[in-house]
């Protein structure tokens, strides 16, 4: 028999405490994070920074052997102010919890580039402020593409890696006079290495239109720095793909040069042969297999698709060096996977 039952209050979910705004921009509060923040905390409150928002999955993707793992630590980290997060709402269901940057992550993101937090030109309303933004889906979508790329690179026996994500931020900040893309990523195998600029359709109405209209842009970019660069098309299912090619194909043909700007398309309905949703199997075609039936494609092997791409070299990728580096950001993007050897432990 019991006789002292656990009081029904201590069993229901309870909002933890944590510091204040003001306490947590605090030297001491800075100072006491110094002992208790590991060099993966450091890390994941950068890419929080250039990324914006994650989900706990993604997190746990980026950095942590699972989803308990990921949720004990940054419970820790919300509790000092390090991360905020917010649960968006779903008319079925529950979605996952979304996380963002606070006011002592920024403090100690802006203190390790040796740069003041304004310059970071961070504000913790801003930063929360995407959990109403009509981009959410499309963030949490793009930051999802290069999660997986992550998590798959994180499995044994898989040779390749996610070398470069930059966040549409930074995309905007190098290439914004000529072209905004959602995303630009490096893939590295034994094979090789490949780069490329990500567009990711969420389904919206006029969203095929518009990608195909970017084409144009990306056209110029590659005219002035002399780099062709591909472009992938991320599409929400067989049927909405189609109709994107068939706008790029109609854009691409109207462009002077077709052969500066590579496309392939996939879509989140297929499945590889593994069965997985990795954007680095089989599942790219390239523009040019419209005209004629085609294999799909492994991310590395959409260099043989287009032969006339240079082999991609260290001074070719680096886009930094034909594009002025932008004010107000980091100096160099967090690489995409976490500084060993705690991207792969258990705990803090």
């Amino acid at each position: 028999m019991i006789t002292n039952p656990t009081p029904q209050r201590a069993l229901r979910g309870h909002r933890p405490k944590r510091l204040g705004s003001r306490t947590a921009a605090t030297g001491d509060h800075l100072v006491r994070l110094v002992r208790r923040l590991t060099p993966r905390d450091r890390w994941l409150a950068q890419m929080l920074y250039e990324h914006r928002v994650l989900t706990t999955g993604q997190i746990a993707d980026l950095a942590w052997p699972s989803t308990r793992a990921a949720n004990l630590r940054l419970l820790q980290l919300y509790k000092w102010r390090v991360v905020d997060r917010f649960q968006p709402f779903l008319t079925y269901g529950s979605a996952p919890m979304h996380y963002v940057l606070d006011v002592a992550g920024a403090t100690v993101v802006a203190r390790e580039e040796g740069l003041e937090p304004g310059d970071l030109g961070y504000r913790h309303e801003r930063a929360m402020g995407i959990a109403y933004s009509l981009q959410l889906a499309h963030t949490i979508g793009v930051n999802g593409f290069f999660t997986t790329l992550v998590a798959c690179s994180r499995q044994a026996g898989n040779q390749g890696g996610l070398t470069v994500w930059w966040s549409e931020t930074r995309c905007r900040r190098h290439f914004g006079d000529f072209v905004r893309p959602d995303a630009y990523g490096r893939w590295c195998e034994p094979a090789g290495e490949f780069e490329w600029f990500l567009e990711y359709d969420c389904g919206t109405e006029r969203a095929p239109r518009r990608v195909a209209q970017k084409l144009a842009d990306y056209a110029k970019l590659a005219s002035t720095t002399g780099i062709t660069t591909p472009v992938l098309v991320w599409t929400t299912n067989a049927h909405r793909e189609a109709h994107v090619r068939r706008a790029l194909t109609e854009a691409r043909a109207a462009l002077n040069d077709p052969l500066c700007v590579p496309v392939a398309t996939t879509t989140a309905s297929f499945r590889s042969d593994a069965g997985l949703n990795d954007p680095s199997q089989a599942r790219w075609l390239p523009l040019e297999a419209s005209l004629q039936p085609s294999r799909r494609l492994r991310l590395i092997e959409l260099t043989t698709a287009w032969p006339h791409l240079p082999p991609l070299t260290e001074t070719a990728a680096n886009t930094t060096s034909v594009i002025s580096k932008p004010a107000g950001l980091l100096p160099t993007a967090p690489p995409p996977q976490p500084p060993h050897p705690h991207g792969t432990s258990g705990g803090g």
